[in-house]
């Protein structure tokens, strides 16, 4: 199974590994820690030297209830660092749910567009369909940051997640978007409890007969404090056994704060002879 992008198609048989990295001063873990473009490039050289996959870097915060930036200020925050990151030899993702920052790093050569909204703002299906190859992540969320932690009744979260991903998938096929190019995100923590988010966990493999690959992220999030009791920055062991049950039940990309040790972590499970769920 390939992921089709700008410039890489990546090769998903064995699962990769995504590096967050936040060019902002307010997101939920690392806020602040990589705000300035020198800092944060020197953050993505790092996780380049860690072995990462795949580099996504946002200019703004999605955590709980976190303010909506202007276009024009998310894109001053993330041009220096995208104009860089692209020349490092990896594949280079946007987090973006803004239509003019994503044609604006396109046009960059960044390979991927990785939306919370799922391109719900008005044009960005239409600029991802015109692309020729740049990948695509869509993720399931309600509302948006500042409102999602309060639409969180589901009659079966698995189910509507579910549902919602094969309309969004459904939409930008129509639009001409080759399948190659598309992975699905349950957005882990987005709009979600403890428990719809362990249940999305448990119940992973009812998304693979979607027939895309998933893209997940369990890092440091806030279910994994109300399981294991642990702060925001104790969370590491949490956050790798998370991510390894969801690949064992087919994720093909983890998104994690930290690399180096997530890389260390599959090496050891493909080594013991982990094996990737089905793709559909």
């Amino acid at each position: 199974m390939l992921w089709q992008t700008t410039r890489f198609a990546i090769d998903l048989s064995r699962p990769r590994v995504m590096g967050i990295v936040n060019v902002t001063p307010d997101s939920f873990s690392d806020g602040g820690q990589h705000a300035d473009a020198r800092a944060a490039l020197a953050q993505c050289e790092r996780l380049v030297q860690e072995g990462v996959d795949i580099l996504d870097i946002g200019g703004e915060s999605t955590r709980p209830g976190a303010a909506i930036l202007a276009p024009d200020d998310e894109w001053q925050r993330l041009a220096p660092v995208l104009a860089e990151a692209v020349k490092l030899g990896v594949p280079i993702s946007v987090d973006t749910c803004k239509t003019e920052v994503m044609q604006r790093a396109l046009e960059l050569g960044v390979d991927i567009i990785n939306d919370v909204r799922a391109l719900a703002a008005p044009g960005a299906e239409q600029v991802v369909a015109a692309h020729p190859s740049c990948g695509l992540c869509l993720m399931h969320m309600r509302g948006d940051p500042a409102t999602m932690q309060s639409q969180t009744e589901y009659e079966d979260v698995v189910a509507e997640v579910r549902d919602f991903l094969q309309a969004r998938l459904a939409r930008m096929r129509a639009l001409g978007v080759a399948a190659q190019r598309i992975t699905l995100d349950p957005g882990i923590g987005f709009g979600k409890t403890p428990a719809q988010n362990l249940a999305l966990l448990q119940r992973q493999a009812e998304l693979l007969p979607l027939g895309q690959p998933l893209l997940v992220g369990w890092s440091r999030k806030s279910t994994l404090g109300a399981v294991t009791g642990r702060a925001v920055g104790e969370r590491l062991p949490a956050s790798l056994a998370a991510a390894l049950a969801s690949v064992a039940q087919g994720a093909r990309v983890v998104r994690v704060h930290d690399v180096a040790p997530m890389v260390d972590a599959l090496a050891v499970w493909q080594a013991a002879g982990g094996a990737l769920g089905p793709a559909r």
